[in-house]
């Protein structure tokens, strides 16, 4: 491995999925009698080699296993099967605030991260400017980082991550917050790692970032290295892909509008959020839920541009006079960028009896950057001018934007650009 950085043979990861903890438990206690989970295979037979002083990109929709690869290559998860061999001294951001103690300020951060990577006080303490420097937070520094904007975060995570001399940096798609100022700063520190000799593996669903600034780049679906080549290759393949994928699924659009005679639900075809935050009167519960792209195909990846529906399915229990159905998208670090309700749109509901079913459509057009948010729903109302929530599911499922091209912030004003003289 003298010119290898990273060498990844045949890995597999198959993660078993529990109905619920206590089965869970019962499973790690060896007390379970027969199967009691189902199986996820992430990862399958996945090859892998880089060239010390590359930069690879790696791509692919939710759920294609890019994040699991990450983890297992920096050690944070163990494959199920397969190899691992890693020369250098890794500095990863794989998800936004991991290892960082809320509670702390971010210099106090800044020593728990440095301890954590094997530097001693004093060693941390020489970086400390150089950190500080790159993060450019001002006094936030001494301010806990609980109290910290995404961006905010997202300078301190990687001015920690660059400067303790890493050989090897890993980042999945915690750039997607920071400003564009911030972000050209990063991507000229991936050039000066590059000329000297260090390596970067990149996720990202900005897909001209990857284009531009990666050697190579791979392609994963549903946990199989589909091709690896040229970015423009990779990025090429990767859109016919969508485009062939919807085209075999559009026959069956009627059938995912409806359910089928075996009672299988819309959410049954998206990846759901097993921490999901539930609560309400359930006078109306939440009964099904769906993401639909514009080809009418069941999906938690929606490309920048197109129009997209998001969908919620309500059963009534009991009488409700004034019912409100709403939706949210949050970023990953839990704020609320986007959403809207009945209400707000001005589409009252006649009061609904027991027993009664409500399905809402919300179709919009989808101006997000590309990268990861998480969606919750909500059915809410009145009652005698007092306002009850009837049913919630916070951060329920993931929504994954892919976008060829990303702009300042969080949303694209798509902009016309005229130059005159």
């Amino acid at each position: 491995m003298s010119k290898t950085a990273i060498k990844v043979t045949q890995v597999s990861k198959i993660y078993k999925l529990y109905d619920s903890p206590s089965a869970r438990l019962r499973d790690a206690l060896g007390l379970s009698r027969g199967k009691n989970c189902r199986e996820h295979q992430a990862l399958q037979g996945v090859d892998l080699e880089v060239k010390k002083g590359e930069t690879i990109g790696i791509i692919g929709t939710n759920g294609s296993g890019k994040s699991t690869l990450l983890k297992i290559i920096t050690g944070v998860i163990a494959p199920t099967s397969g190899e691992v061999e890693v020369a250098g001294r890794i500095s990863a951001l794989l998800e936004l605030g991991a290892g960082f103690n809320q509670e702390y300020t971010g210099i106090e951060n800044v020593y728990l991260q440095g301890t954590m990577m094997g530097f001693s006080r004093e060693e941390i303490a020489a970086k400390m400017e150089d950190i500080l420097d790159f993060a450019d937070i001002g006094e936030f520094v001494n301010q806990p980082v609980k109290t910290y904007s995404s961006g905010m975060f997202v300078r301190l995570a990687f001015a920690v991550a660059i400067n303790i001399e890493p050989e090897i940096l890993i980042v999945d798609e915690a750039l997607s917050v920071g400003d564009v100022f911030f972000q050209a700063k990063c991507y000229r520190k991936f050039e000066e790692f590059k000329e000297l000799g260090k390596t970067i593996l990149f996720v990202s669903h900005d897909l001209s970032s990857i284009t531009k600034y990666c050697d190579r780049a791979i392609l994963l679906n549903r946990g199989v290295k589909v091709m690896e080549g040229t970015p423009k290759e990779a990025v090429d393949q990767y859109k016919m892909a969508l485009v062939e994928q919807k085209e075999a699924e559009r026959l069956q659009n009627t059938a995912l509008w409806k359910p089928s005679d075996s009672g299988e639900k819309w959410r049954e075809r998206i990846s759901i959020n097993p921490e999901t935050l539930e609560y309400g009167d359930k006078q109306a519960e939440i009964i099904d839920f769906a993401i639909v792209d514009e080809t009418g195909k069941l999906s938690n990846v929606i490309e920048k541009g197109t129009q997209f529906t998001i969908k919620m399915k309500v059963l009534f229990h009991e009488d409700v006079t004034e019912p409100i159905f709403a939706f949210t998208l949050k970023n990953l670090m839990g704020i609320e960028l986007t959403g809207t309700n009945t209400m707000l749109e001005k589409e009252m509901l006649e009061p609904v009896k027991a027993g009664g079913v409500r399905t809402v459509s919300f179709t919009q057009k989808m101006t997000l950057q590309g990268g990861e948010y998480l969606l919750s729903f909500g059915c809410t109302g009145y009652e005698k001018e007092e306002f009850k929530v009837h049913h919630r599911l916070y951060d329920v499922c993931s929504l994954g934007v892919v976008s060829e091209k990303n702009t300042v912030g969080y949303f694209d004003l798509e902009s016309v650009v005229e130059i005159e003289g």
